[in-house]
């Protein structure tokens, strides 16, 4: 029952990621007036919160003891390459979240927000929602045994 649980909650990581991630590199594109930053922001909390479903749930399915076991992941090739993707989402998501993390602290100061790089960071996001699909299909080959080296 735990294995399930697991992951399902793993795919729900997947599917917040995707949509929250969309949804901020389109609030991104729009005019980033108060309105427009507390929708980036409150896609952006999303996108925390898949990250936490999926980093959390990944971890324990794949060392936990609970799922294949830890072998079968550190011997699969597109667990590397899910691996490689998560790193890359990882790198670039730096910068949002530095920026990201400065317009709350002044939100919450009541300070205005110089809303710059709305652009990049909407190119970077559009990036991210390819690499998350990208683990998806890393993800799909996986569990249908394929890369798994000897």
């Amino acid at each position: 029952m735990v294995r399930w649980i697991l992951a399902v909650l793993h795919l729900l990581g997947f599917g917040i990621a995707l949509g929250s991630i969309w949804a901020r590199a389109l609030a991104l594109r729009a005019p980033l007036e108060p309105a427009g930053i507390r929708r980036v922001l409150s896609a952006d909390n999303w996108w925390g919160v898949s990250a936490l479903l999926l980093i959390g749930t990944g971890l324990v399915r794949a060392f936990g003891g609970l799922e294949k076991g830890t072998l079968y992941y550190t011997h699969n090739h597109y667990f590397w390459v899910k691996m490689g993707m998560l790193a890359s989402i990882l790198l670039l998501e730096i910068m949002p979240m530095i920026t990201f993390i400065k317009w709350r602290v002044r939100l919450a100061k009541h300070e205005p927000i110089a809303a710059v790089n709305g652009a990049t960071f909407a190119v970077t996001s559009v990036i991210q929602a390819a690499l998350i699909v990208g683990m998806m299909l890393a993800a799909a080959a996986m569990a249908r045994g394929y890369g798994v080296t000897n």
